[in-house]
């Protein structure tokens, strides 16, 4: 992996990202705080400034009240040719309710950041899946629009990800879908693969995954697929892994890219880097972490960083940097974009109802040399 990980200049799939913003690594009611001067005479470098999820604006809202029913898993693209903001979300439905469970996943878009209008999506039956998470929407050098979707595999229940392409964003052929990763391509030890977050450096690809990774105890084998959700079940932990690519299509597993915490920290369960944001020096992780499989449905949102993508180091070992104020605390699933002068955050974020919606927020950028 260190021949392919070790570049530090990025070439990515986000518009508009400049050198550092420097911020003390430390937080203050949810946000990163910047000091009052910054540059090479405090040596502060690197770092992002966050957001008051308080002051978040609900870009969607789930279908109904209650704990189980969601919309979010966001996937955000600045489309420049376009000039839209193109969203990938899925909706989901408690068990037991119907067509449970991620149900749909779709495609929207934007010309304000704010008000999305739906131009695609998929039904789980298409698929004879039992659910649908996280899709991720990335055009590729040669102005393709590729869909990475995470989806369970309905011949052996564990979760996969597979890829459509199509010239536009608004006419993916779901019945057209090529393989891309399964956990029978990653070899022993790993029991499903989802979430895809896919960019590239100098025309390589890199696909961070959330990974169902260990070795099970021999008598709860049996568990580990039997509800086609292995996250739920505590049986293994869930790191974050690695894909790597030359042309997007045919990709190679590398393994753990970034482990779970140390054992009774609030993210010793689940570690899934969500998205990242090049600030020279540095690479900076927005990551969703629980204590254990009761929280998997309930994440909270941590920061790490990189100097190499090889070595994460986390700047919340103790507790999450951002959380929900209502119901669960639930905040997960950030993506981030970088252009004109802002940062765009998007985010799956836990109602007091125990719903989940969709929101957003817009955060000056002082490292955008744009601006």
């Amino acid at each position: 992996m260190a021949d392919i990980l070790a570049v530090e200049a990025p070439l990515a799939r986000r518009a508009g990202e400049g050198p550092g913003v420097r911020v003390r690594h430390r937080t203050e009611q949810g946000r990163f705080v910047l000091p009052a001067a910054h540059g090479s005479a405090t040596r502060q470098y690197g770092g992002l400034p966050l957001f008051g999820p308080e002051d978040g604006v609900t870009i969607l809202e789930p279908e109904a009240t209650g704990n189980g029913f969601w919309v979010g898993a966001p996937s955000v693209l600045h489309d420049a040719e376009r000039d839209r903001l193109l969203l990938t979300y899925r909706q989901r439905r408690p068990r037991g309710y119907g067509s449970e469970r991620g149900y749909v996943a779709r495609i929207a878009e934007s010309g304000d950041g704010v008000h999305f209008r739906d131009i695609w999506e998929v039904q789980k039956e298409v698929w004879q899946t039992s659910s649908m998470e996280r899709f991720c929407l990335f055009r590729s050098p040669q102005g393709r629009y590729c869909l990475y979707a995470s989806y369970v595999d309905p011949t052996d229940n564990r979760w996969r990800i597979d890829l459509m392409e199509a010239d536009a964003p608004d006419q993916f052929d779901a019945d057209r879908r090529q393989p891309v990763l399964t956990a029978a391509d990653c070899g022993q030890g790993i029991e499903g693969v989802k979430d895809p977050w896919v960019f590239t450096i100098a025309g390589h690809y890199y696909m961070l995954i959330s990974a169902a990774a260990g070795v099970a105890d021999p008598t709860r084998q049996g568990e580990m697929h039997a509800t086609a959700d292995v996250y739920n079940t505590g049986v293994l932990t869930a790191p974050t892994g690695l894909a790597t690519s030359v042309d997007g299509r045919r990709w190679r597993w590398r393994g753990q890219l970034m482990d779970v915490g140390n054992v009774g920290a609030w993210d010793s369960y689940q570690t899934r880097l969500n998205s990242l944001l090049y600030r020279p020096p540095a690479w900076i992780g927005l990551y969703d972490g629980s204590a254990s499989h009761l929280g998997n449905y309930e994440e909270r949102t941590g920061l790490a960083m990189s100097l190499d993508l090889r070595t994460w180091e986390r700047l919340t070992p103790d507790a999450p940097a951002l959380t929900s104020a209502h119901g669960s605390g639930s905040l997960r699933y950030v993506d981030v974009l970088a252009y004109s002068g802002k940062l765009h955050f998007y985010y799956e974020y836990a109602r007091a109802d125990g719903s989940h919606e969709l929101r957003s927020n817009l955060v000056d950028d002082i490292g955008d040399v744009e601006r």
